[in-house]
């Protein structure tokens, strides 16, 4: 008898879940790349390590939070971008571009020889996507 109250609530539970949206629940939030400014990366790697990578980037707004990488590789290129959460249903103030915000990945370094980091910095004039790009030599 237990059993099937338990099962019983959780189908409840469930169908009544799926029926929210998030405007039902007052979340209104987007994701947003935001520009790298600065980039602490070892000078070469050495096979097999680890490594820290530490991005430095300004926060816009008192809304945008931290929420990951977006992080692409092919062969030995690696594209990395900052992502913050933006919360939409708040008047947002903006911050002074003054203290920098630090993010960190490690790095696993592999069998190629080099790799190319290609840390996004944002749009030109133009639309065209800007990034520093530094090639990291790895030793055995």
């Amino acid at each position: 008898m237990k059993r099937i109250k338990i099962i019983v609530l959780t189908i409840l539970t469930a169908c009544l879940s799926s029926c929210l949206t998030d405007d039902d629940l007052g979340i209104n939030f987007s994701y947003e790349l935001i520009p790298i400014e600065q980039v602490d990366i070892p000078d070469e790697f050495t096979r097999g390590e680890t490594y820290e990578i530490t991005v430095s980037y300004f926060r816009p707004s008192d809304c945008h939070s931290f929420s990951g990488f977006d992080y692409d590789r092919l062969s030995n290129e690696r594209t990395v971008s900052v992502v913050n959460v933006v919360v939409n249903d708040r008047e947002c103030e903006d911050l002074l571009q003054s203290d920098l915000i630090d993010a960190s990945i490690d790095f696993i370094v592999g069998f190629e020889d080099s790799y190319v980091f290609r840390f996004w910095q944002g749009r030109d004039a133009q639309g065209e996507n800007q990034f520093l790009v530094r090639e990291i030599p790895v030793v055995d």
